[in-house]
């Protein structure tokens, strides 16, 4: 992923046909390792092509696949009352998940 995304970056950049040597450099500067056996198969795959393509036929691959865990079940609630108790119980579920998450109790803050 390192070497497609040092690609994409490159691509970006203005360089329409990176080289392996442009990658490397992309790659150097964040401090990540270049393996050259994948810069060269990543290469050999995009030579020639363009990448708004590329990105397009993979988009179009991606919608095909299937994102998401098992099926959803549904369950019907009973009458009125129920609903509404459930529907709160969710709302303090959740406001409790929210606490949890927060990183107030870690003694430290990511700006510091």
């Amino acid at each position: 992923m390192k070497v497609i995304a040092a690609y994409l970056l490159a691509v970006l950049g203005g360089n329409a046909s990176p080289s392996a040597k442009d990658l490397k450099n992309i790659l150097g500067c964040v401090g990540a390792e270049a393996d050259d056996d994948r810069i060269q198969l990543l290469l050999s795959q995009v030579e020639g092509k363009d990448i708004t393509e590329l990105i397009a036929a993979g988009r179009e691959k991606l919608a095909s696949v299937p994102a998401g865990g098992g099926g959803a079940v549904a369950v019907a609630a009973p009458a009125g009352g129920t609903a509404a108790a459930a529907s709160a119980e969710e709302k303090k579920e959740e406001k409790k998940e929210e606490k949890e998450e927060s990183d107030d109790d870690m003694g430290f803050s990511l700006f510091d």
